[in-house]
């Protein structure tokens, strides 16, 4: 090895040599990948590392010893038997209405009290196989049907939910054929087609990345493997942030040894001490300490590395500002869905009807910013309604058409979501994470009380102030030194100067 292994790795590597099933919590910047890659090369065992995605296996294969095959869950199944549908994986992308109009969606249909158009089915019935897909079930059932935004009263939900299961289950059914169909098939299918045979995969141990956020299907998969080879799982609890998603945590229910890695090496001890408040209030079961040599200092920023916000239109209206500045904007993941909700607004404020899933139920532009000023289920779209109503569809658009690459930006923007992974030097956190509302009580000054912190911005907030190297500036998190969960920081230095 190329470094010295802390005590906690090699307690890890110990553990290993000694056959035990583990769930190894990694927190921010704490070298799972070297610990993993250690634990590899301690035996002459043939393993399998099963990566969140392509290019995390690549970067693995690198560090790995040849006993141990790197690769994607997806990529295992198309060995055994995607490679069966290869006719079928690169078809060209359809509407999701003509795709419906093949499974038989022909008519709108009445649902409460609104009509549902073909378009609307279709895109119901297809995201009920993703959703399938998945998950561990072992067939189509009512909980894979996805809601719609607008639909929130159960008995209509009941009644969307009889419409499209059988159309979801003709799409699965369709989506067996390994040479014909008018499903577009995709990876997610093949792998949920492997799971159903109960694979097992030939491997002396097996060791799981970025377990927090594991789909119910890859869990199965992975599970069903106990019987024969030893299992590792590794992540970081504290980091699950796609349940809204589908993703599962599997780390602390795991029946194994449960170990640590808590030294970060990606920055320094007040950074850490910044991260354990938000490990505290989430419940998690890690806390950090930081890297002496490595000193992050927390403060404003005024030339940021990179710009973390809350939402994407926190992230669009942040690149907006620095595009009227002459800034060069990176915006992490592309701006794809950021024009996809741009475009279904100008669509409605034209006075036509929108396929976008999150409006499809909207007749007008008038609906939605009447929805999110006044329905409780829709207040999270009022960022999207005053973004659009402050610059326009269009400003929306050229802002999009004027990102530019990671490598040629000034400043990269990111969602925290999309952060995860990641790291830059300086880091400065957006102002659109908003506090908890206040409850109706009143503390002993007569001030209203704070609301408590829910677990999942918890951990959203701790991946947001974790991706920074040199320096943090807290920015739009600052409320938490005033939140009565938040235990100020006694070394936090009042009125840092700007570097």
């Amino acid at each position: 090895m190329l470094f010295t292994p802390t005590d906690e790795q090699t307690r890890a590597a110990d553990r290993f040599g000694a056959g035990d099933h583990m769930a190894l919590q990694a927190g921010a910047g704490t070298g799972k990948t070297s610990t993993l890659a250690l634990l590899a090369q301690s035996t002459r065992r043939r393993g399998r590392y099963i990566a969140y995605n392509r290019a995390i296996a690549q970067e693995a294969a690198a560090r790995f010893p040849a006993t141990v095959t790197c690769k994607t869950a997806h990529a295992l199944a198309y060995a055994v038997i995607g490679h069966r549908y290869a006719r079928r994986l690169d078809a060209p992308r359809r509407p999701a209405w003509r795709t419906g109009q093949d499974l038989g969606i022909t008519k709108p249909v009445r649902v409460g009290d609104h009509t549902l158009m073909p378009a609307t089915l279709s895109n119901s019935a297809l995201r009920t196989v993703t959703r399938f897909c998945h998950s561990a079930d072992p067939e189509i059932t009512d909980h894979h049907v996805p809601p719609l935004r607008g639909l929130e009263n159960p008995d209509v939900q009941g009644q969307l939910t009889s419409l499209v299961l059988p159309y979801a289950r003709k799409a699965w059914e369709d989506l067996q054929n390994p040479n014909n169909g008018v499903v577009r098939f995709d990876p997610d299918h093949f792998l949920k087609i492997w799971s159903l045979t109960n694979p097992r995969i030939p491997a002396d141990f097996l060791l799981l990345d970025e377990a927090q956020d594991t789909n119910p299907v890859v869990e199965h998969i992975f599970n069903s493997q106990r019987d024969h080879a030893q299992l590792v799982l590794v992540g970081d609890s504290a980091q699950a942030i796609y349940h809204w998603r589908g993703a599962k945590d599997v780390m602390t229910a795991f029946n194994g040894t449960h170990l640590t890695l808590s030294r970060s090496f990606r920055f320094g001890p007040r950074l850490a001490e910044e991260a354990n408040r938000w490990l505290a209030i989430a419940g998690a079961p890690i806390r950090l300490t930081g890297t002496d040599t490595t000193p992050t200092e927390l403060g404003p920023l005024t030339h940021p590395d990179a710009i973390l916000c809350r939402t994407n239109v926190g992230a669009m209206k942040h690149v907006m500002n620095l595009l009227a500045t002459g800034t060069q904007v990176a915006l992490v993941g592309g701006g794809a869905s950021l024009r996809a909700l741009a475009l279904a607004a100008r669509d409605l404020k034209n006075g036509r009807r929108t396929s976008h899933p999150e409006l499809v139920l909207f007749p007008t532009w008038q609906t939605v910013q009447d929805y999110a000023a006044h329905d409780p289920c829709g207040r999270d779209l009022q960022p999207l309604v005053d973004l659009v109503d402050t610059h326009g569809t269009d400003a929306i658009l050229t802002a999009v058409n004027h990102l530019t690459t990671e490598e040629h930006a000034q400043v990269t923007v990111s969602t925290a979501h999309k952060a995860k992974g990641r790291e830059w030097a300086r880091v400065q956190i957006a102002d659109d994470f908003a506090p908890p509302k206040d409850t109706d009580e009143q503390d002993s000054q007569g001030r209203p009380v704070p609301g408590p912190i829910d677990d999942a911005e918890a951990r959203l907030a701790y991946v947001a102030v974790t991706r920074a190297r040199t320096r943090l500036d807290i920015g739009g998190l600052a409320w938490i030194d005033t939140h009565p969960d938040g235990r100020p920081l006694t070394t936090r230095a009042a009125g840092l100067s700007e570097r």
